[in-house]
């Protein structure tokens, strides 16, 4: 009999053909939340509170209180976080079925380009010649714009608020509606705070990853890095937000099984 297709994996993973990259920020009290306006509500920063650490508080354990927003570090974005999603089913963080934090992914590299300009733009034009290269996009796939912003380790440097707004690249607002609509992925992944680019809130739509990803029933993955240690094509990435109920999105453990052939 053919051996089990879960029992080749775990080989492949024990014996290092397939190797997990981690794609997660730490999660700390310096770690930077997306700022708005003032007249707008704001997201609280991580705070970790001790609750006891081998001491008169509990002898033998440690553990901590912690608190943050929804959207906090890398994190996952669920439909219902944008008003564009709010009305489909299975939309929040606890009624997304699992099978979709499970999918393959497409990276983009566009690192050079940004390196150079904080404002650059990925759009149609780039995703299609990296097609003519790569091949086309499948549907279901996770796209990942790789620009080496989570390398930006200063909190104030990554933000990179003007008194224009921030200056982080994104998506260009006619890519995302090609994105979720001609090639029906499953979300859109960045390196930056968000997943729509700083300036998005001039663009029309304003924050058109948002707004036309999640009201195409999509995900975001926003704070990611380490994508550079992942092909073109051929990863899985593994995306299970905590399972909050009604939740708008959570931060997760982003992980990324890639080949080692």
């Amino acid at each position: 009999m053919a051996e089990n297709i879960l029992a080749q994996f775990a080989k492949a993973l024990t014996g290092g053909t397939v190797r997990v990259v981690d794609l997660t920020q730490p999660l700390e009290p310096a770690t930077p939340v997306i700022q708005l306006p003032e007249q707008f509500g704001k997201s609280w920063p991580f705070r970790l509170e001790e609750i006891s650490r081998y001491d008169q508080r509990g002898p033998a354990w440690y553990w901590n209180n912690f608190a943050c927003g929804e959207h906090t570090g890398t994190h996952f974005d669920a439909p219902v976080h944008w008003v564009t999603g709010k009305d489909y089913p299975n939309n929040a963080t606890d009624t997304i079925p699992a099978e979709k934090f499970i999918a393959p992914a497409c990276v983009i590299d566009v690192s050079h380009q940004a390196s150079n300009d904080p404002d650059f733009l990925l759009t149609r034009e780039h995703v299609e010649q990296w097609e003519r290269e790569h091949g086309r996009i499948e549907a279901g796939s996770w796209v990942l714009m790789r620009t080496d912003w989570s390398k930006r380790r200063d909190p104030q440097a990554f933000l990179n608020i003007g008194q224009d707004g921030a200056h982080v690249p994104g998506p260009h607002p006619e890519l995302v509606p090609f994105l979720a609509k001609e090639r029906d992925i499953i979300g859109w992944g960045s390196e930056g705070v968000g997943t729509d680019a700083g300036q998005a809130f001039r663009f029309d739509p304003p924050f058109p990853c948002h707004s036309i990803m999640h009201g195409s029933n999509k995900f975001g993955l926003a704070s990611l890095t380490n994508l550079d240690q992942l092909p073109p094509q051929g990863a899985l990435l593994i995306t299970p937000p905590l399972k909050i109920v009604s939740g708008s999105g959570s931060p997760c453990r982003v992980l990324a099984l890639v080949s080692s052939a």
